[in-house]
C-alpha cells in the first residue's frame, strides 16, 4: 500500500496494483480498475515515484526472504509437525 493525500489533507492508503491510470487534469486523478476515482494532492510524477518505491520494496523484501527461508516458517508452536514451510523461487536461477 502507498500513502496518498486527498485535496482536503486526509491521508489514505491505496493499493497501487489496482490502479488503471493517473491523469493530470490539472489535479491528479487516480482511476482504479473498477472505475473508482480519487483526486489526490500529489502530482503524477510524485505518484509514479511512490508506486516505483513500493514495488522496489516488494522486490527487496522478496530477495531477503529468498536468502533466508526461515523468514517464511511459522514459529514452532504454530507449525504442524507434519508440514514444513515451502519456499518457491520468485525467478529462475538459470537466467
Amino acid at each position: 500500500m502507498i500513502l496518498v493525500t486527498r485535496l482536503n489533507g486526509a491521508v489514505f492508503a491505496l493499493n497501487p496494483d489496482l490502479v488503471e491510470r493517473a491523469d493530470c487534469t490539472p489535479d491528479t486523478v487516480i482511476t482504479l480498475v473498477d472505475g473508482t476515482k480519487y483526486v489526490i494532492a500529489e502530482s503524477v510524477p510524485e505518484f509514479i515515484d511512490s508506486v516505483r518505491l513500493y514495488r522496489a520494496s516488494l522486490i527487496a523484501q522478496a530477495s531477503r526472504i529468498e536468502g533466508d527461508p526461515t523468514l517464511l516458517a511459522a514459529p514452532d508452536d504454530e507449525q504442524d509437525s507434519q508440514t514444513s514451510a515451502t519456499v518457491l523461487p520468485l525467478h529462475r536461477k538459470d537466467r
